[in-house]
């Protein structure tokens, strides 16, 4: 696929502040194609990034996408019904530049906390902790790969919030 690809669906991203299925599974098949691109001793149907959340994924700005995912969940448990969400506010900025965002919002972070009861409360907990546990830092910028796999993240965290528990 050609990078203009990758780079159209990350503005669309950034404009539009939401990243739907259509646009997740282009960006995942762009990034697929090209780590299979660069690795060739890769088998040619591996898939770096899978079709739903993966927990092991290692990769700072997924796990930087599913950070955001939580922190909106969060602020949205906190305050039903509220008009604009972190999403609206800050997913621009947190997808290219995330340590000027990623501290802010995990300040804002215990104060929606502290509405929440305290099972949900310890599960957010948990969930934040997993998920940072292996950043040693946050990242200054993203390239425009790595915005794509911080919105398939993004989405992925996003989408297990609604899967039907088992």
């Amino acid at each position: 696929f050609p990078a203009l690809l990758l780079n159209a669906a990350v503005n669309r991203c950034k404009a539009e502040q939401d990243v739907p299925y259509l646009r997740a599974a282009i960006l995942k098949s762009w990034l697929n194609r090209d780590f299979r691109r660069r690795h060739p001793e890769f088998p040619p149907d591996h898939s770096c990034f899978k079709e739903d959340l993966d927990m092991e994924q290692s990769d700072v700005p997924y796990r930087l996408g599913r950070l955001f995912a939580v922190l909106e969940r969060i602020q949205q448990q906190a305050m039903p019904g509220i008009n604009a969400t972190i999403r609206d506010r800050y997913y621009g900025a947190a997808s290219t530049t995330p340590v000027a965002v990623f501290t802010t919002l995990l300040r804002l972070k215990n104060a929606h906390l502290k509405k929440l009861a305290d099972s949900a409360t310890g599960y957010f907990e948990k969930l934040i902790g997993e998920i940072v546990e292996p950043l040693a830092e946050f990242p200054r910028q993203l390239t425009l790969p790595e915005q794509g796999r911080f919105a398939l993240g993004y989405y992925h965290q996003r989408q297990s919030f609604f899967a039907r528990k088992d």
